[in-house]
């Protein structure tokens, strides 16, 4: 089959049923009949010679083929609304830098990132937050320009990704400077029976941190898991716990000397990925930030 031959509004219309899962919805949401969305997948499926959807009750389920398809057409239309926000931000003399970090991710790591961005009066960023998977699934449509996180994401010959190692930390255990100002403690050995706060389960953290408890056969008693970093800030500034996370998360804290740093281990650390596809348009900016060297950011 010839390109020329594929007709593009069929193959949108392909798209959006294969997003949606169902006809009716999909024909509401253009504005058109159910009978003209059906017809229009039935010509792409002609002109392939695959069947692309099969039924499950009133849902449409894609077949391997329809897999497929709708893989190359998430870059088709994906990389066409980019496109389109390029035009636009290049009419207004603007760039756009779309960037979305793993809800665990320290905001304050973020700032630090971008803070090289935030005097050019030319840029607008767009900042998200989420679970990685939605966040490569909105990158890998071009609805993202880069995605911070940290871990990495399995190979995938069917989504290739480029993941940048964008620098790494200590991750330490911090308390009230109150009581715990002068004081040391080793991590784990000295944890046992404490109360202490901990990154959620989620966090690629949390994973290291039980397995050195567990090894030295130490229970800390657990008072509280958090996903979000800026909520585990909040309860290692107010709750007086011990608590353990990455140190960029509570620099302020540290600063004003609110909180103090009781112990670190080297066997814990926290490491920075950059998630782009290989791909993307070009951005000037984006390309200097992943231009620069790690970042070591124990201090």
């Amino acid at each position: 089959m010839k390109l020329e031959q594929l007709n593009f509004h069929h193959l949108f219309y392909f798209w959006r049923v294969a997003r949606s899962g169902h006809l009716t919805r999909t024909a509401d949401e253009l504005r058109t009949s159910q009978s003209a969305v059906s017809a229009q997948i039935r010509q792409l499926e002609e002109r392939i010679g695959e069947k692309l959807f099969t039924r499950e009750g009133r849902r449409l389920l894609l077949t391997d083929s329809g897999q497929m398809v709708l893989a190359y057409a998430d870059n088709i239309f994906g990389l066409g609304q980019e496109m389109l926000g390029r035009l636009q931000g290049r009419t207004a003399g603007i760039t756009r830098l779309r960037v979305g970090s793993v809800a665990t991710l320290s905001r304050n790591y973020q700032e630090n990132w971008i803070r090289p961005l935030l005097s050019d009066a030319s840029l607008v960023l767009t900042l998200e937050s989420g679970l990685l998977e939605g966040l490569i699934a909105r990158l890998v449509q071009h609805q993202l320009d880069v995605v911070l996180a940290n871990e990495t994401v399995p190979a995938d010959p069917e989504r290739p990704l480029h993941c940048r190692f964008l620098g790494s930390q200590s991750i330490v255990l911090v308390g009230p400077a109150e009581r715990w100002r002068g004081r040391t403690l080793r991590v784990p050995q000295d944890l046992d029976g404490l109360d202490i706060a901990l990154p959620g389960p989620r966090h690629a953290l949390r994973t290291q941190f039980d397995a050195l408890c567990a090894t030295a056969g130490v229970t800390p008693k657990l008072r509280a898991e958090v996903d979000d970093m800026a909520m585990l800030r909040l309860i290692a500034r107010d709750s007086g716990w011990l608590t353990v996370l990455p140190e960029v998360v509570v620099q302020d804290e540290l600063v004003a000397g609110s909180l103090v740093r009781v112990g670190h281990s080297a066997g814990l650390q926290e490491r920075f990925y950059a998630i782009t596809t290989p791909h993307r348009l070009r951005i000037e900016v984006l390309d200097r930030l992943l231009s620069a060297a790690p970042l070591a950011l124990d201090g």
